[in-house]
């Protein structure tokens, strides 16, 4: 009984002495709260970077306007955290390869943050139907040559779409002069830029009024390349081991239709999955050639999937 009843007081005193912890470690006011926060928890207004340029096109942050929209873009992508730290993880796949591509068609490296702008590195379709990387409509795409029917889709193909994007751009930068203009152009079309700039009698991005979506457009892109250069200096702790990995692959030359891409697909040693996966240009369960055009299908190297 007296082992119980020590037991018992132990008890309640280890009860009190909680209590009373609880008492002053918790705030009881809204001031102590609001104590707590700002203690506790810090978010911070970020430093304007002194020098910021696009294409090596330079961004005036002189002006204030400038300077402010500037602003709202690098506040907004940064404490955006998790949407930012995927956008980090899938450039370390995708970038080596939009980068080759751009050097290719002589188009600026910082035209791959434009990419992450229009799909966030993702084979997404929009509202309007835009799809792929660069988020080109049906007949945009068709204009430039891509294929798309209920069978093959070449806005999701990367080497194809990253092709037509810096036809697109390029032609847009012949027209307006500079490689800012020509971004905005990629956003509200070759026509309605120039029906601006002739509206108010200007000749730079920077001095012409747009619509909301366009005048935030490019500030968004220099957001994303600056906080993804610099990912340090705005609290991104991503290590190499976290990013994802480009897989890599060898291409096989079709010219000939398949009836079914599951049984197609075992005899490449992969499954229907894998092959979408890689090739999500291929739109349907079959390829419908009669054309006998020659596709190139992207097979993964052995070793990256383990399959049952």
């Amino acid at each position: 009984m007296k082992t119980m009843t020590k037991i018992g007081a132990g008890a309640l005193l280890i009860a009190v002495v909680s209590i009373s912890i609880y008492a002053v470690q918790s705030p009881k006011t809204d001031a102590a709260i609001t104590e707590k926060i700002a203690n506790d928890y810090g978010v911070h207004a970020l430093p304007m970077p002194a020098y910021l340029e696009f294409a090596g096109e330079r961004v005036p942050l002189e002006n204030p306007d400038i300077m402010e929209r500037m602003d709202r873009e690098l506040h907004v992508n940064t404490y955006w955290q998790s949407n930012m730290i995927i956008l980090m993880k899938r450039a370390n796949k995708h970038f080596p390869r939009i980068e080759a591509l751009l050097a290719e068609h002589n188009l600026p490296d910082d035209f791959k943050y434009l990419a992450v702008a229009e799909s966030s590195l993702d084979n997404v379709r929009s509202p309007a139907g835009a799809a792929g990387f660069w988020q080109f409509l049906k007949g945009t795409a068709k204009e430039y040559g891509l294929e798309v029917n209920d069978y093959v889709d070449e806005r999701y193909n990367l080497d194809l779409s990253t092709e037509m994007a810096a036809k697109y751009l390029n032609k847009s930068k012949n027209r307006f002069g500079t490689w800012t203009l020509a971004c905005a152009a990629y956003n509200a079309g070759n026509g309605g830029v120039n029906k601006q700039l002739e509206r108010q009698d200007a000749d730079d991005y920077y001095d012409v009024l747009l619509n909301s979506e366009t005048s935030r457009y490019v500030f968004r892109i220099l957001a994303f390349k600056e906080i993804m250069t610099n990912p340090k200096k705005y609290g991104f702790n991503v290590r190499p081991a976290d990013k994802y990995q480009e897989i890599p692959t060898k291409k096989i030359v079709v010219d000939y239709p398949i009836k079914d891409f599951a049984v197609w697909s075992k005899e490449q040693g992969i499954n229907y999955k894998i092959l979408k996966i890689h090739n999500p240009w291929l739109r349907d369960t079959y390829l419908n050639n009669a054309s006998k055009k020659e596709y190139l299908i992207e097979i993964p190297q052995e070793g990256y999937y383990q399959l049952n």
